[in-house]
């Protein structure tokens, strides 16, 4: 049965290769942006990530412990800001499930698990981004119960 869980050191090799197929759902869609097979983060860079405890990753692994989806999330907060308030904010940087099992429930867990986190930690909401190029996405966080916030554009010159 598959459970969400703090990620480990011993998770990073999963992690990179599930990077992987996020920036190539988003270089597919954006190839002028998006540089193909490539990860945000090398091993150095996600071993410091995972040991701070403002940037808590949370892995969904299968019977055999092995990763099959990820959720990189970020602690928030704007203090003293003559517009906004200051509420704090759990940040999705990412959620991915590995191509073979997608649609089969692991990212819904991923977000409950999120979801739960954020909760108990005090947030007052929590956000991401979704580029239009990745429908397949927009419709799952919609389906999650999310709302547009803001919405970033684009002139191609």
């Amino acid at each position: 049965m598959n459970m969400v869980r703090r990620a480990e050191k011993k998770d990073i090799a999963r992690i990179l290769e599930l990077l992987v197929q996020v920036d190539m759902v988003h270089h597919n869609g954006r190839p002028d942006l998006f540089k193909g097979p490539a990860t945000k983060y090398n091993a150095m860079e996600l071993e410091g990530i995972l040991k701070n405890d403002q940037t808590p990753v949370f892995v969904c692994v299968n019977e055999e412990d092995m990763a099959i989806g990820h959720a990189f999330t970020m602690h928030k907060q704007i203090l003293g800001d003559s517009v906004l308030t200051d509420v704090k904010t759990l940040y999705i940087d990412d959620i991915c499930v590995d191509e073979a099992v997608r649609g089969q429930g692991v990212g819904k867990l991923l977000y409950d698990h999120v979801i739960d986190y954020a909760k108990k930690q005090g947030f007052y909401n929590v956000t991401l981004n979704v580029w239009t190029c990745n429908p397949s996405a927009m419709k799952f966080y919609e389906a999650m119960g999310l709302m547009p916030q803001k919405i970033c554009m684009e002139h191609i010159l």
